[in-house]
């Protein structure tokens, strides 16, 4: 392992968290501030830091323009994107697609709510394996063994009361959803937003991504929020025709 790489990477990751003086940064990688200062000026040199006023450092532009070229790149998101602008347009509420990779669940695009009361979320961020629609979709469409590896490992931290905790309980909740072709979040994540998720399948029907609709529970209640369900699958069905899936007759 390259020492200076990860030194600078470390210092990447703590920008993320926002501003940092020379001192912090110095203090998180624990090296003088003259070898964290070299690091930064590398690191400025291709515009993955920037200097904020006298004292303080911030992430640069160059890092943003990598992330949305990275993004751009995702057949997926590209392909999915009219059907889910549409639903959002249709229904005001919050949309995500999320895709399964490297063993997280990462939301991958997101069109926000035009109700007054908004999600905290974001493309980039991972979504809790245990207790979130699109994982539950995404993980359901593993091969049987992998499933259970899966469930096994994950941490199952109870977030509401609602939440799932046992693996047992969880490779039952999958099954569900493999043979209910939708998952749901009853308020499992956080106990004031529910969700309901579907697969967007790829050329030879292999789930390559996950559609959601999240809304607080103060503008629908579930039983509203699943007669929205209709509109969700459809949702994934177009998404899931542009990305080369062909549905059967």
């Amino acid at each position: 392992m390259s020492q200076s790489l990860d030194r600078a990477l470390t210092l990447v990751g703590e920008l993320a968290t926002g501003p940092k003086t020379l001192d912090e940064l110095s203090g998180v990688i624990e090296v003088h501030k003259s070898t964290v200062l070299r690091l930064l000026r590398t690191l400025e040199a291709h515009r993955f830091v920037q200097r904020e006023g006298v004292h303080h450092y911030r992430l640069g532009t160059a890092l943003f323009d990598l992330a949305h070229r990275a993004l751009e790149e995702r057949d997926v998101r590209r392909s999915a994107e009219a059907a889910l602008r549409e639903l959002n347009n249709r229904t005001g509420y919050t949309v995500h697609l999320a895709s399964y990779e490297g063993g997280e669940v990462i939301y991958i695009d997101k069109y926000d709510s035009t109700h007054p009361m908004r999600m905290y979320s974001r493309i980039g961020r991972r979504a809790p394996l245990h207790c979130t629609a699109v994982a539950k979709v995404l993980l359901a469409d593993l091969p049987e063994p992998r499933r259970r590896e899966v469930a096994r490992a994950i941490d199952y931290v109870p977030l509401t009361a609602n939440t799932i905790t046992a693996p047992e309980a969880y490779l039952a909740e999958l099954e569900r959803v493999r043979a209910a072709g939708y998952a749901v979040d009853n308020a499992e994540h956080e106990d004031f937003i529910h969700c309901i998720a579907a697969p967007v399948r790829g050329a030879r029907g292999e789930v390559v991504a996950a559609v959601s609709m999240s809304v607080p529970k103060v503008l629908l209640d579930f039983e509203g929020l699943m007669g929205h369900l209709p509109d969700l699958l459809a949702t994934a069905r177009a998404a899931s025709v542009e990305c080369g899936w062909s549905p059967r007759d």
